[in-house]
C-alpha cells in the first residue's frame, strides 16, 4: 500500500493535539502516540480544507534520543515503511505519533515491526486483520 502525501502530519498543531490529547503506548524502541481525530464538521469551516481519508503519521527522532544525523534519518525511514505497510491495522480516523528512542536502530527491522503490530492489535482491536 502506497504512503500518500495527505498520510503525513505536517502541521505543529496536529503533533501537539497527538500528545496532548491522545494516549500513549510504549513499545520499547519506540513510543506510539494517537489521537482519534474529531468528524470533521462541514457547516463549521470557514476555509476549504481537503478532507483527510485514512490514518495519518507523525515521525520524531531526535539528537538527543537517537544521535546524529544518520541514525536520525534511519530511524525515520524505518518507522514510516512500518507504517506505510501496516497501516489497514489503524483506523481511518487516527492520527499516529511515533518518537523513537536510541534502542530503534540496534534492532532487527523484523522485531520493530512486531512491536508496530502488536501495539496496533492491542490499541485497536476492531480494527485489526
Amino acid at each position: 500500500m502506497r504512503f500518500r502525501a495527505e498520510q503525513h502530519m505536517r502541521r505543529q498543531r496536529d503533533f501537539r493535539d497527538a500528545r496532548e490529547k491522545g494516549r500513549r503506548q510504549d513499545c520499547g524502541a519506540f513510543t506510539l502516540w494517537w489521537y482519534r481525530r474529531p468528524p470533521e464538521n462541514t457547516a463549521d469551516v470557514v476555509v476549504p480544507m481537503t478532507p483527510i481519508h485514512g490514518p495519518r503519521v507523525g515521525v520524531i527522532a531526535s539528537t538527543a534520543a537517537v544521535g546524529i544525523a544518520v541514525k536520525r534519518a534511519r530511524a525515520k525511514r524505518r518507522m514510516r515503511e512500518i507504517f506505510r505497510q501496516h497501516q489497514n491495522l489503524v483506523p481511518p480516523d487516527c492520527d499516529l505519533l511515533m518518537v523513537a528512542r536510541a534502542a530503534l536502530n540496534r534492532l532487527e527491522y523484523s522485531e520493530i515491526e512486531q512491536k508496530f503490530v502488536d501495539a496496533c492489535r492491542k490499541l485497536f482491536p476492531s480494527h485489526a486483520t
